[in-house]
């Protein structure tokens, strides 16, 4: 059975930082990218990052950037989402999704392959 498995969520005041990771079960995440995506309540989903596994290409939402770091172990089928100088605004569940294509993933947020999520609160 394929399964994302997040975990790393937690309440955290603004300034601080947090570290999700997403493991993979069921399958080999070699030739996946990884993304991240989050959802606050009443909004819609958004993107935050994602990691091509082949070769290490990575993309940020313009609201992360320079705040958040995407990283993969390969050894442990493991993606990692770094999180620093957190905001309120940083607030909601965060999700992790798999798809071959990197490009797809970011572009379209859509995936066969979805974690059940990990709830992300910061304080102000």
């Amino acid at each position: 059975e394929v399964q994302l498995v997040e975990s790393g969520g937690g309440l955290v005041q603004a300034g601080g930082s947090l570290r999700l990771s997403c493991a993979a079960s069921g399958f080999t995440f070699d030739d996946y990218a990884v993304g991240w995506f989050r959802q606050a309540p009443g909004k819609e989903r958004e993107r935050v990052s994602c990691i091509s596994r082949r070769d290490g290409s990575t993309y940020y939402s313009d609201s992360v950037k320079g705040r958040f770091t995407i990283s993969s172990d390969n050894a442990k089928n493991t993606v990692y989402l770094q999180m620093n100088s957190l905001k309120p605004e940083d607030t909601a569940v965060y999700y992790c999704a798999a798809d071959p294509r990197l490009l797809w993933l970011w572009v379209s947020s859509k995936s066969n392959y979805w974690g059940q999520g990990t709830q992300v609160t910061v304080s102000s």
